[in-house]
């Protein structure tokens, strides 16, 4: 056991392994000074009216280097479908939509599990047009959070909407205070 510990210390130390975005913005300390926070955050920097940009220096600032970003959903066939994107990929493929139809996401529920300083949550939520127009899409990012002792920063979303085959469960619907 002494050493796989041994094996896998040395592969983080010696494989270039970095999970903080040394070379990135600098992130706003409000947005980063706890897991509410930066959930806050992301969802914010996304969200705006049509013909509004969308502040995509902010939003590098909360990933770590190399951070994944991967829609799932299913295809016509019913076939399972992954989408993985780095943070600039999503603002290339996606800013030009957000900006240009408007987007607004927002958290309607959340579970979390902590261990250390990492944190995984289901953050449920809700996309409309405009701030307070209809709901067209619900769905469950999973976002993996970590502690670096001075801030969080979000390490990877895997996000699926929801569909006629699976309806959201009424347990992550549900905001809880932390």
């Amino acid at each position: 056991m002494k050493y796989l510990k041994y094996l896998t210390l040395c592969f983080f130390l010696f494989s270039g392994f970095n999970l903080q975005a040394q070379d990135g913005p600098k992130a706003n300390p409000a947005d980063v000074e706890s897991v509410d926070a930066i959930i806050a955050a992301l969802y914010d920097v996304i969200s705006g009216p049509a013909g509004e940009k969308r502040d995509w220096d902010r939003m590098r600032s909360l990933f770590v280097d190399n951070a994944t970003l991967t829609a799932v959903g299913l295809d016509r066939e019913g076939n399972t479908r992954k989408t993985p994107m780095t943070i600039d990929s999503y603002i290339k493929n996606a800013g030009k939509s957000l900006e240009k139809n408007g987007f607004f996401e927002e958290e309607v529920g959340r579970t979390s599990n902590t261990y250390g300083h990492i944190s995984q949550l289901f953050s449920t939520y809700i996309s409309k047009r405009t701030a307070d127009g209809e709901v067209f899409q619900r769905g469950i990012n999973s976002i993996q959070v970590m502690y670096d002792g001075s801030r969080y920063w979000i390490v990877n979303i895997l996000w699926f909407s929801e569909n006629d085959k699976f309806p959201i469960p009424k347990k992550y619907l549900k905001m809880k205070k932390y």
